[in-house]
């Protein structure tokens, strides 16, 4: 992806609380679409590996 464009999950359909995420000069970028003034800015590898422990369910304990 490499996109100064915001995307979303499918999934959201015209809902408008879910994460969008871009980017840009090689910088990952994620917000709430209701809270778009607040981005978050990553690597790619950080955000990977932040998805996959998520997946592997590592993060479980902090719920």
């Amino acid at each position: 992806m490499d996109s100064s464009t915001w995307q979303k999950s499918s999934y959201s359909g015209s809902s408008n609380a879910c994460v969008e995420v871009r980017k840009v000069d090689g910088v990952v970028e994620l917000r709430e679409s209701d809270e778009g003034h607040i981005i978050l800015r990553t690597t790619s590898a950080a955000l990977a590996a932040l998805l996959h422990s998520a997946k592997a369910g590592e993060l479980d304990h902090h719920a």
